[in-house]
């Protein structure tokens, strides 16, 4: 679960790491208020929305008008307001379409000496989080990685003892830390690791982290994300979820008990098992296809949820073929074909549809399709399924 930046500040706040004074606000009316309240003298105006790069995006009904703008007075914050809220932000992590920013967050403004990069993420390598430092904050940090990777420098933490004071003394030696921004240093970046390891983070990302001409380390910019099987365990976290900033499709299905994520290719996929699917996927693009979505209906799928699958699918209006692909171990074979038949008479599949059932009852489940008289394509092996759908798809 993704959240804004202004909530990300709150929680990091509640832990004792710093970040500078700010007010939510979502109108230009609010907005110069919360100006003169922050001291009346300079702000930055941000918007709010589950995107980065919002500092080089633009609104798209004025392209001049970017996401993070410096405000001096109280007419500009009023201006930068107007042009932000209810308008359409397009940037580099947003679609074409963009998105509309419903609030901005108003922040006063600080003497910024030197501008750093802090992360934290699940590290595969040694199965536990890693911090991640660089002293090129302000930048993508993926063109730091593949630019100047001697520059990125990672310390993993045990999740039950975190950050360790002599591993606080290393970063900061390498990014160039010295006297009280050491000391600002070990209660921000431990408080950090301990903010990741409580709330079930898989990500947490500073950038830019800055240094104040005072020497203490400021979060200037928060990106935060939950791991959502651990949501169960943070009710207080729930109120932080914005279903305006999520795909629809993706509430939808979730609210069937699917697992879906939409991506943007044309074909639709239609899988038992996360395993099965990311295959599927693989092997799409393998034979020169691009999917539309993943889609597991995991291993005990009813025919009301595989209808309402195929109804997700084909509301999607970049989906020019479905491809079916179930290893029926629970799920019955017989269970998916009936489910096929049923959606092909209450949704109306009009694309070209592809299935390869393997499994449990799967003989029962082709002769169900055969002698059905619908006009669907199966598939003797996963590869001739991709090679059918890919076909169809064109």
């Amino acid at each position: 679960m993704k959240i804004h930046e202004y909530q990300a500040k709150q929680v990091l706040a509640e832990a004792g790491v710093a970040v500078p004074r700010g007010m939510v606000a979502d109108t230009p009316n609010a907005v110069v208020n919360a100006f003169h309240e922050l001291g009346g003298e300079i702000a930055v105006v941000k918007a709010q929305i589950h995107a980065g790069g919002r500092g080089k995006g633009a609104i798209k009904e004025n392209p001049e008008q970017h996401g993070v703008e410096l405000v001096r007075t109280a007419a500009d914050a009023r201006r930068v307001a107007s042009d932000l809220l209810g308008h359409t932000l397009v940037t580099i992590q947003t679609a074409a379409e963009g998105r509309t920013v419903h609030r901005v967050l108003v922040e006063e403004g600080c003497r910024i000496a030197r501008e750093l990069y802090l992360g934290i993420v699940v590290d595969r390598a040694t199965a536990g989080p890693v911090l991640i430092a660089s002293s090129q904050g302000g930048m993508d940090i993926e063109k730091v990685a593949a630019e100047t990777p001697e520059l990125i420098f990672r310390e993993p933490f045990h999740p039950d003892l975190g950050l360790q004071s002599y591993q606080v003394r290393k970063l900061a030696r390498r990014l160039g830390l010295s006297g009280p921004s050491v000391r600002s240093a070990e209660k921000f970046m431990r408080g950090l690791c301990r903010v990741f390891v409580e709330r079930d983070c898989s990500l947490i990302e500073i950038n830019p982290l800055v240094v104040t001409a005072d020497g203490d380390l400021l979060a200037l910019d928060a990106k935060m994300t939950f791991d959502d099987n651990a949501l169960f365990r943070h009710s207080e976290l729930g109120g932080l979820r914005d279903l305006a900033e999520e795909e629809p499709a993706e509430i939808r299905a979730a609210e069937e008990g699917l697992s879906y994520v939409k991506l943007d290719g044309n074909i639709g996929c239609l899988v038992n098992g996360a395993g099965l699917a990311m295959s599927t996927m693989d092997i799409i693009k393998l034979h020169g296809g691009e999917p539309a979505n993943f889609l597991d209906v995991g291993g005990g799928a009813n025919v009301h949820q595989v209808t309402e699958a195929f109804r997700i699918l084909l509301d999607d209006r970049n989906v020019r073929a479905v491809l079916v692909n179930i290893f029926g171990g629970i799920m019955r074979c017989t269970t998916i074909a009936e489910a096929i038949l049923a959606a092909h008479q209450s949704v109306g599949l009009d694309l070209p549809l592809v299935v390869r059932l393997e499994g449990t009852e799967v003989e029962q489940g082709r002769e169900i399709l055969r002698s059905s008289g619908v006009d669907i394509m199966t598939a003797s092996d996963l590869t001739d399924a991709a090679k059918r759908v890919v076909a169809a798809a064109v």
